[in-house]
């Protein structure tokens, strides 16, 4: 899945060289460095033209940097070590920076002004992709929520229909939605209902493949945007109902769930591909629950087929 918070925001191949000349004696602009600091809200590029800006007018070759729990990384891993703390009104930036040879008192103060004009922008940039994710995912299953389902699933859609001819046109949705989960929160409280449906978001993140996605909608309601076919996606729900049955929690309360597929076809839009899962889901429920049908009606092949699959 995508859109989990990365332990390195700043991977190999953003990181720059510096362009230290040695001979130079041109003071920095810090002005229109600070203006480019604060052109922009993703952290990661805030901290590129950071570690770029001090690799032109000072001798660092690296610098590791931990904000909270995040942390960036610029250039090289190895050179004099020099580690420093910045201390905000609300946050702590500890620095280490690589050296090719020791900073002078002169250079140690260019090297604070630096720092001063990083700290805010850097700050901001977190605080902005934060709230970017919190718009994006679920609190409760950290799961995507319904805005970045709708997003998804019509960019999914939009790329089927430029290449209907293509692999990239192999789409399926599926909705899941617990069994009985009002009668589970009836007789055992909310907080135990969270609990089975943080427990199920969990199954769903670890069955389903990278190029898939799940999100939750609301209530016990989910979906997963499946980059394959009717008999792929039905092998996938198989595996959610065995995975479903090897859980401790879920199978001493006997929870199930129900699931309909939809895959797509040319010219269908987001909206209508919900609606036929939608209708598959409740055929499922027509047929007993615990179980998955499809819009399509070559799912009854491929159910048979994708239980001996998932079962090897």
């Amino acid at each position: 899945m995508d859109f989990g918070l990365a332990t390195e925001l700043y991977p190999e191949e953003y990181r720059y060289q510096p362009d230290l000349d040695a001979s130079a004696q041109i003071s920095p602009d810090l002005l229109q460095i600070l203006q480019k600091l604060h052109s922009s809200l993703d952290p990661r590029t805030v901290f590129a033209c950071f570690g770029k800006s001090i690799g032109q007018y000072l001798p660092i070759q690296g610098v590791h940097l931990q904000l909270d729990e995040q942390m960036f990384h610029w250039g090289r891993h190895h050179g004099i070590s020099l580690k420093r703390i910045i201390d905000n009104a609300t946050s702590r930036l500890s620095i280490h920076y690589r050296l090719m040879q020791p900073l002078t008192q002169s250079q140690i103060k260019l090297l604070t002004q630096f720092e001063n004009l990083l700290t805010q922008p850097l700050i901001n940039g977190v605080k902005f992709q934060s709230m970017s994710q919190q718009a994006m995912f679920d609190s409760l299953t950290s799961l995507g929520n319904r805005h970045y389902y709708d997003l998804s699933l019509n960019k999914a859609v939009a790329k089927s229909n430029r290449y209907p001819d293509k692999d990239a046109s192999q789409l399926s949705l599926v909705i899941l939605d617990l069994d009985n989960f009002k009668t589970l929160n009836d007789n055992f409280g909310h907080s135990f209902g969270d609990k089975v449906l943080k427990v199920f978001a969990n199954i769903l993140s670890e069955v389903i493949r990278d190029s898939d996605s799940a999100f939750r909608l609301g209530g016990d309601e989910f979906a997963l945007i499946v980059n394959g076919d009717s008999l792929a996606t039905s092998i996938l729900c198989t595996r959610i109902q065995l995975a479903i049955k090897a859980n401790a929690l879920l199978k001493d309360y006997q929870i199930t769930t129900s699931m309909g597929i939809a895959t797509w076809e040319s010219a269908l839009k987001a909206e209508q591909l919900y609606d036929r899962a939608d209708i598959a889901l409740y055929q499922a429920k027509a047929a007993g629950r615990d179980c998955f049908d499809s819009f399509d009606s070559q799912v009854k092949v491929d159910q048979q087929r994708s239980l001996n699959l998932a079962n090897g």
